[in-house]
């Protein structure tokens, strides 16, 4: 189940809107959003542009898109397509209504959208239940394979210091990393056919110089 959100700006952090089911706040979730504020100082142009962030029994995941970080919290057993789905939808109905140059221009406050809560709270009752058919279609859909998004523990970042910039460029390596040992992968495969049959095929060449030579 989703239990908040929150869209503010990458370059300062600051929050324009807000929404979630505050009347079901215990002790561990307003710990967790508490540490949201975290994630949102961390941010940065060159963090990873999507990822997901671990902290007991709840997830924050969240995309980064045209200067703003839509974040939101989860149990940790919501489905992560459906939450990205879900972020998806939401940066796409900020878009429809809202301008960049207006929401990153200097000087805007806090909260300057807070009429956006609407918004947030129609299109979260919208993805509250997976099993909903219209939810299920979207877990169905293969276009959002989400197993390759970063995932981070919340630990890391509060105790090592580790920025989500730092994330980005893990998972940077891990797919240069990935592709190196395709590209490896591909030439050992070569190796070993060319162990197993080279002999056999020098052999059969051969043959077929001697064959050539002999009779025509």
């Amino acid at each position: 189940m989703i239990k908040m959100t929150w869209i503010s700006r990458v370059d300062d952090g600051i929050i324009l809107a807000s929404g979630g089911d505050e009347t079901k706040i215990d002790a561990q979730l307003q710990e967790a959003t508490s540490r949201a504020k975290l994630i949102q100082r961390r941010m940065n142009r060159n963090s990873e542009p999507q990822a997901s962030v671990e902290t007991g029994a709840y997830t924050y995941h969240y995309i980064v898109k045209d200067g703003l970080c839509y974040l939101t919290l989860c149990e940790r057993s919501y489905p992560r397509k459906l939450a990205f789905a879900y972020l998806a939808d939401l940066a796409n109905e900020f878009n429809v209504s809202h301008q960049p140059s207006d929401y990153l221009a200097p000087g805007v406050k806090s909260f300057a959208y807070v009429g956006f809560e609407r918004t947030i709270h129609k299109t979260m009752k919208t993805y509250q239940d997976s099993r909903m058919p219209a939810n299920l279609d979207r877990l169905n859909d293969e276009l959002k394979d989400v197993t390759k998004v970063m995932t981070k523990n919340i630990e890391d970042l509060l105790y090592r210091g580790d920025s989500l910039e730092r994330m980005g460029d893990i998972s940077s390596r891990l797919r240069e990393d990935s592709r190196k040992y395709r590209k490896a992968a591909v030439r050992i495969n070569w190796e070993l056919l060319l162990k197993q049959y080279g002999p056999v095929g020098a052999l059969v060449f051969i043959i077929i110089v001697f064959i050539w030579w002999r009779f025509f």
